[in-house]
């Protein structure tokens, strides 16, 4: 790669790095505010729980669609608007009066992040190959765990602001930020990538077509993406009702409930990301199946530690539980797109993490209602945890068995540099 190109690559990873805290503060809010926001707007669990499971469903759905968007339009542009319309989103929030227009709120959040992600991941991974793969989606990522970790003081905040207020600030943040990446984004530029870099890719000028439907028929993509329902099906919930857990089942003060739950989950994960993009980096450079293998560890150590959360009611066991299950979760982020690489068409790179998004979020979005159901029916939230622990142990087994192919690698040149000019960004 070149100097230039390394050093666009770079700008990039860190302006979107507050793009993605942004991205997961904005749809963390309201999970970290459950006691006033319920109060306010007179809402009981299952109503609650369904803000959550809307907002993962519409962005779930909408993340195909996202994905190729950005693969056809221009990944610049997809993010850019998407930043925009979700600050747009998270400003009216804090003007809603009712469920529905909550409701509403959230479902325009759900579509305009939906956008981002698939675009933001695949632009980086355009830069980045080889040693600095995982590292790069890794520190873009962790700007996800950040607005996370951000969005766990969501419950001092509403103390001292009112819920609304939080809102109306974030949003305005947004929005601003956006307008200031219309003018400082960096222009396209062109790379050329040694042949080390580029052997875990599967060509781009492979003869073969890349649509959509040809992702089905990869048997290592199609892992990846049972192996992200589990995922999604078993963390979203505990996500989404971690804060509750600790405030309704354990008595522990609202505001300290998102500290204890989301926003040590989020740091934890923060944490296992930052690890598992070293170890993988290295790991990857004598074998590709590193990038599945890392976050298959981390799950299948993770497992008996969901199954112990739910089962006991220390609070000083139940925060370790939640930090090995964080760090798990942190390690498949750091991985999942440059495991998606192993195996997918360059050309559809947006496309399958679209897709990958919309399996993990949907199945999250299922569970979070199914869990807010339970619950009205008197089934505690760590029974929802127990069950995970199983889905999580599967999801780490299936990882265990993606391995790279499915396309032809890349052409090397006489010189031993691979060039790939196919529109760096857009």
């Amino acid at each position: 790669m070149t100097a230039k190109a390394s050093r666009v690559g770079w700008t990039i990873v860190g302006l979107l790095w507050a793009v993605a805290l942004l991205n997961y503060l904005d749809r963390q809010l309201v999970v970290t505010m459950p006691g006033p926001i319920k109060a306010d707007l007179d809402l009981r669990d299952e109503k609650f729980g369904l803000l959550s499971s809307v907002f993962l469903w519409v962005y779930g759905f909408c993340s195909p669609m996202a994905g190729y968007v950005a693969d056809r339009v221009g990944k610049k542009k997809v993010i850019l608007t998407s930043l925009v319309v979700w600050s747009a989103a998270t400003f009216a929030s804090g003007l809603v009066t009712s469920f529905e227009g909550m409701l509403l709120a959230r479902a325009t959040l759900g579509v305009s992040e939906a956008f981002y992600m698939p675009a933001a991941v695949a632009l980086i991974v355009e830069y980045h190959r080889g040693a600095t793969r995982s590292r790069a989606t890794g520190l873009h990522l962790s700007g996800v765990y950040a607005g996370s970790v951000i969005g766990g003081l969501g419950g001092f905040m509403a103390e001292a602001f009112g819920w609304r207020a939080v809102f109306l600030l974030i949003g305005g943040i947004g929005v601003a930020y956006a307008l200031l990446l219309m003018i400082i984004f960096p222009s396209r530029v062109e790379t050329a990538q040694g042949s080390a870099a580029a052997r875990e890719d599967i060509d781009v000028h492979a003869p073969r077509s890349a649509t959509f439907a040809s992702l089905f028929f990869v048997p290592g993509f199609l892992l990846l993406l049972a192996m992200n329902v589990l995922d999604g099906a078993a963390y979203w919930p505990v996500r989404n009702w971690l804060a509750e857990f600790f405030r309704a089942e354990l008595g522990v003060d609202p505001a300290w409930a998102g500290v204890y739950g989301p926003m040590t989950f989020n740091g934890a994960a923060f944490l296992g990301m930052l690890i598992a993009s070293s170890v993988s980096d290295w790991w990857a450079g004598w074998n590709v199946r590193a990038r599945a293998l890392v976050p298959a560890i981390g799950f299948i150590v993770a497992s008996p530690c969901l199954f112990l959360m739910g089962a006991v009611d220390y609070v000083p066991v139940i925060l370790g539980c939640i930090i090995v299950a964080g760090m798990s979760q942190g390690f498949l982020d750091a991985n999942l797109m440059p495991a998606a690489c192993t195996v997918v068409d360059f050309r559809l790179r947006a496309t399958a993490y679209g897709l990958l998004n919309f399996a993990g979020t949907t199945a999250g979005g299922v569970m979070t209602y199914v869990g807010g159901r339970l619950k009205e029916q008197d089934v505690p939230f760590s029974a929802t945890f127990q069950a995970a622990s199983g889905m999580i142990l599967v999801a780490g087994l299936l990882l265990l068995f993606v391995k790279p192919g499915g396309g032809t690698r890349k052409l090397v040149q006489p010189s031993g540099t691979t060039f790939d000019k196919t529109a760096v960004h857009e």
